[in-house]
């Protein structure tokens, strides 16, 4: 008798299994739906980093983290939850960035006198600085200090190019370097915080 009931047991467990068998697929499919989103997430948030610390070389950081969420949500749409909120937040995130960074950038040289020249320099500068300073074994810091620099020496010669005497030349040098600074430090706290909201949206 109990051999009898435990064969019947697996009769009917065999039956429910065959029956839904479309119940178990759709379970299955959505497993690994679930596991690509996740790899999609990551990928996305370590991208932004990368996007993030693109900020210290002049790179336009913040607009590729609002590109790249565009275009997953277009490519995957309703896999990620980029909504037109989330996606107008970030880029009005990355606009406010850029002003902040441009204003306080320009405005350090030009508030010491600077020539238009020395502010174009100096941005070139900051560029090259960037890249040069990388090489100092201190993350995020050296670079940030090359950028400094470089916006520096950047004014400096376009001062001197465009004739302006040698001590004002070496102060607004100076005003571009500091401006610089707080214009990136401004632009890469606008960027962590766009970092963090992708992340959220990406992940939950």
């Amino acid at each position: 008798m109990a051999s009898h009931a435990i064969d019947h047991a697996r009769i009917r467990i065999h039956r429910r299994v065959s029956i839904h068998p479309r119940t178990d697929a759709r379970l299955s499919h959505a497993g690994k739906g679930a596991t690509v989103v996740s790899v999609y997430a990551v990928v996305l948030t370590v991208l932004n980093l990368v996007f993030w610390v693109g900020i210290l070389f002049n790179l336009p950081g913040t607009w590729l983290m609002v590109l790249v969420a565009a275009l997953l949500e277009w490519w995957q749409p309703g896999q990620f939850m980029f909504s037109w909120t989330t996606l107008g937040v970030a880029a009005g995130l990355a606009v406010l960035g850029e002003v902040l960074a441009f204003v306080l950038g320009a405005a350090g040289s030009r508030h010491a006198g600077g020539s238009t020249r020395a502010a174009a320099l100096a941005i070139v500068g900051s560029l090259v600085g960037g890249i040069i300073g990388t090489a100092i074994p201190v993350p995020v810091v050296g670079t940030l200090i090359g950028a400094c620099l470089g916006a520096f020496a950047g004014s400096l010669i376009g001062d001197l190019w465009a004739g302006r005497p040698l001590f004002p030349s070496f102060e607004a040098g100076w005003g571009a370097a500091v401006g610089r600074f707080w214009g990136t430090m401004t632009k890469l706290a606008v960027g962590a915080v766009m970092v963090v909201i992708l992340a959220l949206a990406a992940f939950f």
